[in-house]
């Protein structure tokens, strides 16, 4: 199962005490104090890793500890540190505050690190506050605390393109086209559960990522359907392409067109704003051909040359590739 939203209970390690301790050698008379430093508690930090894809790793466990600060001691012995804690999320995943929602922070590239959770200061020995007029100090400090705190996950991928349409309108197949990726495709609604991710090579020097979404229906930012919950995964691609079903004998091209436009601005503004491709699909299967001519009457309302694919025959999908490829060159990062 897909998981890209969860909370985490983190818990920072708390510093350990300073000590308060005198020199007690035989020769040493009137040693002096040699109470050693607390070590520091350990802090949970979250890493962006590009070889994980999902949050599925904190499926079962979901709170972190970090190691507590050892004591100081005598002889000027200071504790131990605590042990860090380094959780790898995939790229895209936002953190936020679970209680104030702020976001503490986007990971976009691989290796980048936040900390989230800040281990306590260990406290000083008496070592330290000796001076001329106290030559015997019996004050310390205790060891602060750590942090404790939840943080959402919330994973958005990181793609170039992103598809949108109505369940069955060959999303999964031109990913399966272009790609790698092999999504599941049936004829029936709702046989993409998850986001997919496919790399699509468009020549010797140059690909891109799309990203694949289950369909959305009329009302799915109410809830229908599979609701909106997967929306947030095209958030961050730079351009979308409107996925049409030419031959779907019940829904016309107009009315797919309204009801996905109307759900993505539901959802976003931004999400809405973005450079938009209308794509007909399974023109192989296609019967009336009014309606690619009124296809190609909502793509020239919107300076848009029309595009035809077919999954089956291939008919239009290297076009397609060469055609994105071109365009992401012009089209600014998400």
């Amino acid at each position: 199962m897909f998981l890209d939203h969860l909370t985490l209970h983190l818990e920072a390690g708390h510093g350990g005490a300073g000590a308060c301790s005198f020199r007690r050698e035989k020769f040493a008379e009137r040693g002096g104090p040699d109470g050693g430093d607390g070590g520091h508690g350990g802090s949970i930090a979250i890493r962006a890793n590009k070889a994980l894809n999902t949050l599925n790793p904190y499926r079962n466990q979901r709170t972190f500890m970090a190691g507590r600060g050892l004591n100081g001691a005598g002889s000027l012995c200071s504790g131990n540190d605590g042990a860090d804690i380094t959780l790898d999320v995939p790229l895209g995943t936002v953190i936020k505050d679970a209680g104030s929602g702020e976001v503490l922070a986007e990971l976009l590239d691989h290796g980048q690190t936040v900390t989230v959770a800040r281990g306590g200061r260990g406290g000083l020995g008496n070592n330290n506050f000796k001076s001329s007029v106290n030559r015997t100090p019996r004050h310390t400090q205790p060891g602060e605390e750590g942090e404790i705190r939840d943080v959402d996950l919330e994973l958005k991928l990181i793609a170039d393109v992103g598809l949108v349409g109505f369940p069955n309108a060959g999303k999964s197949t031109l990913v399966s086209r272009v790609s790698a990726a092999r999504p599941k495709i049936a004829n029936y609604p709702f046989t993409t559960l998850e986001p997919q991710l496919g790399v699509v090579t468009v020549d010797e020097l140059s690909s891109f990522v799309i990203a694949d979404i289950p369909g959305l229906i009329e009302g799915a930012a109410g809830g229908a359907g599979l609701g909106i919950q997967f929306l947030r995964h095209v958030e961050r691609t730079r351009m979308l392409l409107h996925l049409v079903d030419l031959a779907d004998p019940v829904t016309e091209p107009e009315e797919a067109v309204r009801v996905i436009e109307a759900e993505l601005a539901a959802f976003s503004p931004v999400l809405a704003a973005k450079p938009c491709w209308l794509v007909g699909t399974k023109v192989d299967a296609l019967q009336d051909d009014s309606r690619r001519e009124r296809f190609e009457a909502l793509c020239r309302a919107r300076s848009q040359e029309p595009l035809f694919i077919s999954g089956v025959t291939g008919e239009g999908i290297r076009p397609l590739v060469f055609r994105l490829g071109k365009a992401l060159l012009d089209t600014p990062e998400a």
